[in-house]
């Protein structure tokens, strides 16, 4: 072990070091692109832009007023507002006028949030239409009933607990040091409106099935009314559908298909579909792929694609930006985030504790990226020295059950109503994102963050989905359950470890490089530090060729830490700013 290294990485950082003014070069133009690519109608009001907002403390005092950039967090730079993280306490209320010149009849509107930290309340001229709760996911109001010809206004009242409750926060925290970044609140995805008729598609689910020719499609309806009609932009796709069976609210089609090409990496093919439910019209695209587990011709457990074992060599990425955190500043960010993660030679994305607007995904699925997507970490607080620090040291004692026993009372999840957030969350995650072809695995809890009955959990994500494998536990605190055997390693030896599931190193180089004015704080944060770019390199370059050559003995996967520096963590591809490419 680099014992040096290690005892650098868990000393404590400096909270209080100096912070520079850096962004990127990505031209904000208002995030007008339609945010829901797999569900898209030609009725389309985006709401993005300039909000009035206020920041009332608990006594109901207004500390800030003014205007606010929406989708920016009032945190970030782009907001307009740039303040400290809102507080536990503090209420952060939005106010938006807009114009509707003409009510449509026989047509229902559709009021979206793409996601909103953490709980939202929502009211349209005077009249509370609902909330939703948890800061990573989408949600909806059907507000026909509230609106007016001419002037309206909708009120958003937010309140961000962080971890004083237990929703998922991911890195987020209001002292933001060492692998923990600055808080944000409210508004951080795109906010739009769209026309519907009274019967419509209000989900759906696609499930490509590649040993039967088909796709399977169920479509969540408002109400059952209506034909069913499904045509392809490539007329020689369909060889026929059929709609199987209608229950309750859900229709069940099959769609067979004549010859098509199977998506991969290297070739990612999609399809796109025009659907017609009655009057409601909508476009959306699958792929044929299958994701799973298996055994190679050696007997070896291998993760699959289509069947056969693929390596999935893939880079840690957190999708923060300075100038505006979690919330992309444009498409094209996220395009080149993307491009130039695989121009690197990488097939696959660790997306790290977020989720990302649904355009992300869309752009993964296009550019042929795979993504193993966490399940966004929740909880109170961490106690960090019982569930990472220690286990980080003691590694042979790190996975027994007795160790879990002992340690996993420490993760910020003991209570019974932190863990109905869990499952609710979770599930919302997960039907968000299941129509996305790239997405290739679940990772359920990361090194104990959030972390209790890994088994339990397990068995619920998979009757949401049981198409893709699942990484129960990725860290250390394994519980003897999942789809794949996986494990962080930053000071070890890198190693295979044989068994009876298919074996990740789902983290590990965290090789850190200070670039100039590229930081945004005068601290550095990382596993492994270089002082010279040629030192980087070739440290990075022994690396690779070290993974490369465990994958003959049986590695399945692996996550190189990280895509770019984020705040004090250096230990990026590229700077936080995205200016500079540190390794080739």
């Amino acid at each position: 072990m680099y014992w040096k290294e290690m005892i650098g990485a868990l000393a404590k950082p400096n909270k209080n070091a100096a912070t520079y003014d850096i962004s990127t070069d990505y031209k904000y133009e208002g995030l007008q692109e339609y945010p829901r690519p797999q569900l898209q109608r030609n009725s389309y009001i985006n709401l993005n832009g300039k909000w009035d907002y206020r920041i009332i403390d608990e006594k109901g005092h207004a500390s800030s007023i003014g205007k606010i950039e929406v989708p920016f967090s009032p945190e970030t730079k782009l907001s307009g507002v740039g303040c400290s993280p809102i507080k536990p306490e503090d209420t952060l209320e939005y106010t938006k006028v807009f114009c509707l010149t003409k009510l449509k009849k026989s047509k229902r509107l559709i009021l979206h949030f793409g996601a909103v930290d953490q709980v939202a309340h929502v009211s349209m001229n005077g009249v509370n239409i609902g909330m939703h709760e948890g800061g990573y996911t989408a949600f909806s109001f059907d507000i026909t009933d509230y609106v007016v010809e001419g002037n309206n206004e909708l009120k958003v009242k937010v309140r961000d607990y962080t971890d004083e409750v237990g929703y998922a926060r991911g890195k987020q925290t209001i002292e933001p040091s060492g692998m923990w970044y600055t808080a944000q609140s409210g508004i951080w995805q795109t906010v739009w409106m769209e026309w519907v008729p009274e019967a419509y598609v209000t989900d759906m689910r696609i499930t490509p099935d590649i040993d039967a020719d088909k796709v399977d499609i169920i479509l969540k309806v408002s109400e059952v009314k209506g034909k069913v009609d499904v045509i392809s932009s490539n007329q020689d796709l369909i060889k026929e559908f059929k709609v199987d069976k209608i229950l309750e609210d859900k229709i069940y089609i099959s769609v067979y298909l004549n010859q098509y090409k199977l998506w991969t990496p290297d070739s990612p093919i999609l399809y796109f579909l025009n659907i017609s439910y009655g009057k409601d019209n909508f476009s959306t695209y699958f792929a044929m792929r299958h994701f799973g587990v298996g055994k190679d011709e050696n007997g070896i457990p291998r993760l699959t694609l289509n069947h056969k074992p693929y390596f999935m060599n893939g880079v840690l990425d957190q999708g923060y930006y300075p100038e505006s955190l979690m919330t992309p500043p444009s498409d094209a960010a996220m395009i080149n985030d993307i491009e130039t993660i695989k121009g690197l030679g990488f097939n696959m994305i660790r997306k790290h504790c977020k989720l990302e607007p649904m355009r992300w995904y869309f752009h993964c699925d296009r550019i042929g990226m795979i993504v193993w997507q966490d399940i966004v970490n929740g909880g109170t607080k961490y106690n960090m020295n019982m569930i990472c620090h220690i286990p980080t040291v003691v590694r042979p004692f790190g996975n027994t059950k007795d160790k879990n026993r002992l340690f996993l009372q420490f993760t910020g999840r003991n209570t019974a109503r932190s863990k109905e957030v869990w499952f609710k969350e979770c599930e919302e995650i997960i039907k968000q994102l299941k129509n996305v072809p790239s997405i290739g695995q679940w990772c359920l809890f990361n090194e104990g963050w959030g972390q209790f009955d890994a088994k339990s959990c397990l068995e619920f994500a998979k009757k949401i989905d049981d198409t893709r494998p699942y990484d129960s536990a990725s860290g250390w605190f394994h519980e003897g359950c999942g789809d794949v055997y996986s494990e962080h390693k930053y000071f070890e030896e890198l190693k295979v470890k044989p068994g009876e599931r298919p074996y990740v190193i789902s983290e590990y180089g965290g090789f850190s490089l200070k670039v100039g004015n590229h930081v945004k704080r005068e601290a550095m944060y990382g596993y492994k530090r270089y002082n010279q770019p040629k030192d980087l390199q070739d440290a990075y370059d022994a690396l690779m060729e070290k993974i490369s050559s465990l994958e003959a003995e049986g590695l399945s996967g692996a996550v190189f830490t990280q895509a770019t520096d984020i705040e004090d963590e250096l230990n990026g591809l590229l700077t936080y700013d995205r200016k500079v490419q540190k390794i080739y």
